[in-house]
Parts: C-alpha cells; structure tokens; sequence
C-alpha cells in the first residue's frame, strides 16, 4: 500500500502515522487480498477552508466549505482490476474544519483528522451513509478503526 501525502503543513508525523496505520487495518479487515493491499495507492491532500470550498462546488454542486471530501475510482471493491495499479481514490481533508470539530466535539485535533481520514477511506471503498441504515454501518465500522488503533472518543 502506498499513500501519498501532499500539503502536510499542520499535519504531525503522529498523524501521518495513525492514518497509515487506520487504512493498513482497514484494507485487510476489509478482505483486500495481500496482491491488492500491495497494489493500493491512496492521495491525502490537505486543504483550508477556501480551497475545499471551491472542490465542493466544482464538483458536488455546492458551494460551501465540508470537513472531507472523497473521490473513489471504483463503486466498489468488486471493480478493482485484477492486475496493473490500484488507484483507491483521492481523500481531501480541511485542517481548518477538522480543528473546529474537535474542539465542538472535545475531542483532539489528531483525532478528528484520523477520524475523518477513516470516515473518506471507508467511502473510497464502497461505504456510504445516504440512508439511515447504510449511515449506521459506516460510524460502527469508523469507530471499530478507531478504536483498534487506540484512538477512541
């Protein structure tokens, strides 16, 4: 597994690792064979407020700034090539909302940006929350990574 990480002014190496580590566990919890999971490539960007603002817009239509935006290359991991790269998705965090959050919340900045690195690697993965039920399996699945890699609540 490879993950870039660009634009990390701001973002600890402590963050950097729990988020490497929260998508390891996740990839092979979710069934990736040992030939994807060595495949897989992720893109993490980290953005401010104004600049996810116009992503958000450009292409969901709205025109206001989010917390994370996911872009996944396949529906699901049905559709991953057999062989050549696996390019999962691009994820793009807003470290300016993130800080917002975790103090709303009472939580720690670090957590709050692994939180929503979880939340976009389970949508690069076919996840959803459109609905009350799929919304219900999604947070369990976030806070079980969570909670594995020690960052609970």
């Amino acid at each position: 597994m490879n993950i870039t990480f660009s634009k990390k002014c701001g973002v600890t190496p402590s963050i950097i690792s729990a988020m490497t580590k929260a998508a390891e566990i996740l990839l092979k919890e979710e069934g990736l064979t040992d030939d994807e999971f060595n495949r897989a490539e992720i893109s993490v960007t980290f953005l401010k407020s104004d600049k996810i603002q116009k992503l958000n817009y450009e292409y969901r239509g709205k025109d206001k700034s989010t917390d994370v935006l996911s872009f996944p290359m396949y529906e699901s991991p049905d559709d991953f090539p057999e062989e050549g790269e696996l390019q999962l998705g691009d994820v793009v965090i807003n470290k300016e909302q993130a800080q917002v959050q975790a103090e709303e919340y009472g939580h720690t900045y670090k957590r709050e940006m692994v939180y929503l690195f979880v939340h976009s690697m389970l949508h690069l993965l076919g996840y959803d929350h459109e609905d009350k039920e799929d919304k219900k399996t999604m947070r369990k699945r976030e806070e079980e990574i969570m909670k594995e890699i020690g960052i609970e609540r």
